[in-house]
């Protein structure tokens, strides 16, 4: 990396930190440390929720979705304005109401300390293990652009996000966020427009999007019914909304965002800021990734995207076989260039018999790459089974470091570091905060408040080192982290639902009705992903019968939880039920 990206990217790391601390050296108090005041505008709040939002997974996986799977992950935020209008006139009114820290505190005020205990503790298993993928990915590039090894580069990026949490809490927090949500917009704008000046070489932005489009990437909506398909348009509708309901109104994490509001009506404001931008933002990151696809039609990749993999292999007993890959990858993508040219020009001419002779050849080229990659990936797992196969989320950071102009690829390094120091630092202290307030609750003083916060925020920063090890197992982080979320959220999503809307339904009830449906979401869950109902059909196909998307949890749980609730309820001796509605 050139000594200008270096200092592009240290000189706005170091400002952004720089400027935290200075600006919350006197945040000593516990209403600062852990709710990060209560004087922020609604654009303040929204930039804030935003930032925690967009992690380094944002600007790391997200562009490698588009360019594997096409735009249909868009329809994963398809029920996110219908959220943000329901805990803008539910959720946010009470909460500020009755005057919490956490969301979980509202949760022991209407219930008990059992429930409150229950959904804090949903709370900080999810987060934590969260907070581990948000520091593997970024990790992912210093180890790229270093050459370190990626479990010593977790440490170090770790290490620099605990000291900065505990330098001004949840104040630090939101007042870095707007300047680091500067430089993600800044440096998502830089990609794009390099990427399409890049390709005007060989196809306009339109024909790219029309090639892009014949080889099925611009799918934007999915109209089926298919409760296995992960991204549809129902899918994201129901289960979307259900899952960005709970994320919004529940996750400590962003409760701790608009907490920081003014009042009322300045959160439900930064809420809807945020309804109104994030569809967009994703849209573009995932349409950069498109984009980069279309590069890669004309242009040489690598044949496996981690270079350090590659690296190990060129040296040992396979090289040659890799040599030997290499150069039937290096034919294969001599036709793709091929083919790709000759379906832009019959497209110019409007020759269709031509665009479909083309588009054939071309669709049969790219298989062919896909076999040379997955042979690539059984020759590195045989010969290094120690080291990572996954490479898909190196393909944007990838074409960063290799095509992209000095000064912008420090500027996309900057971008993808705030986004990670963005969610991370949110998320290290929402669970130090509702650890000390929901969880090991004891009278402090005001000053003992914050420090054992600040001494929360290191156990938790040291729990998220030791789970991000793991997360090299997931195909793409971004779809880990939605998993992850959908296991947990719907039931606490469920008890949130009952709080609000069902006056009659005691602790007790909710408490068990709780405990019983994360039972069997994990179980699901687990019976899903090791095929124990799959049997296969005369045709070759595998069929599941108890096979679902991931999105369907955020439905599933909630429902499982109201009724059982209900059930339970009924059955139980009568008695006085505290309500905080």
């Amino acid at each position: 990396m050139h000594l200008i990206d270096w200092l592009i990217l240290l000189g706005t790391l170091g400002f952004i930190v720089g400027y935290g601390v200075w600006k919350t050296r006197a945040s000593n108090t516990s209403d600062s440390f852990l709710r990060g005041g209560t004087d922020n505008k609604w654009w303040a709040v929204g930039l804030s929720v935003m930032a925690t939002q967009a992690s380094a997974i944002t600007f790391l996986s997200t562009p490698g979705q588009g360019f594997l799977d096409g735009m249909g992950f868009i329809q994963f935020y398809f029920g996110l304005p219908l959220a943000m209008l329901v805990i803008g006139f539910v959720f946010i009114p009470l909460y500020y109401k009755w005057k919490v820290y956490t969301a979980y505190e509202f949760i022991g005020k209407r219930f008990d300390g059992r429930t409150r205990l229950l959904t804090a503790g949903l709370f900080l298993l999810q987060r934590s293990l969260a907070a581990g993928i948000t520091i593997y990915a970024p990790s992912i590039i210093l180890s790229k652009v270093l050459h370190w090894p990626l479990s010593w580069t977790c440490v170090f990026i770790g290490a620099l996000v605990i000291l900065y949490t505990t330098s001004g809490g949840a104040k630090a927090v939101g007042v870095t966020h707007k300047q680091q949500m500067a430089v993600m917009f800044l440096g998502i704008f830089a990609a794009f427009g390099f990427t399409v000046y890049y390709l005007s070489g060989d196809v306009s932005f339109m024909e790219s999007l029309a090639l892009a489009a014949s080889l099925d990437k611009m799918n934007i909506v999915d109209t089926s019914w298919d409760p296995t398909t992960k991204y549809t348009l129902w899918s994201g509708l129901i289960g979307g909304f259900f899952l960005q309901l709970s994320y919004f109104g529940t996750d400590q994490s962003q409760v701790q965002r608009y907490l920081g509001g003014k009042d009322v009506k300045q959160a439900r404001q930064g809420l809807w800021m945020n309804a109104a931008l994030k569809i967009p933002m994703q849209f573009f990151i995932l349409l950069t990734g498109v984009l980069v696809f279309v590069f890669y039609l004309f242009n040489s990749s690598p044949l496996h995207w981690n270079a350090a993999n590659m690296q190990a292999m060129e040296s040992s007993p396979v090289g040659p076989e890799l040599a030997d890959l290499n150069a039937m990858q290096a034919a294969n993508q001599g036709i793709v260039k091929e083919r790709s040219i000759a379906w832009v020009d019959a497209e110019r001419s409007g020759n269709k018999p031509a665009m479909a002779s083309a588009q054939k050849g071309l669709n049969e080229a790219l298989e062919q790459d896909k076999v040379l990659r997955e042979e690539t990936t059984a020759l590195l797992r045989n010969e290094f089974p120690d080291r990572e196969t996954n490479d898909k989320d190196y393909i944007f950071i990838s074409f960063v470091m290799d095509h992209l102009p000095i000064g912008i690829v420090g500027l996309l390094l900057a971008m993808i570091f705030s986004a990670g120091m963005s969610s991370t630092s949110a998320e290290l202290s929402a669970l130090a905060t509702t650890s000390v307030v929901d969880v090991v609750r004891k009278e402090r003083s005001d000053g003992q408040q914050v420090i054992a916060t600040k001494w929360a925020t290191v156990i938790f920063g040291v729990m998220a080192l030791c789970f991000a090890a793991i997360f090299s197992l997931f195909e793409n982080l971004i779809q880990a982290v939605n998993i992850l979320g959908s296991l947990f959220y719907g039931t606490i999503l469920g008890i949130f639902l009952v709080a609000f809307f069902v006056k009659r339904v005691g602790g007790t009830a909710v408490f068990v009705a709780g405990i019983v449906a994360q039972l069997l979401i994990l179980l699901h869950f687990g019976l899903d992903q090791k095929d124990v109902f799959a049997t296969i059909l005369p045709d070759g196909t595998v069929q599941d019968p108890i096979e679902v998307a991931f999105l369907w949890y955020n439905l599933i749980a909630p429902a499982i939880v109201v009724v059982l609730a209900l059930l339970l309820q009924a059955l139980l001796p009568p008695g006085r039920i505290e309500s905080a509605i």
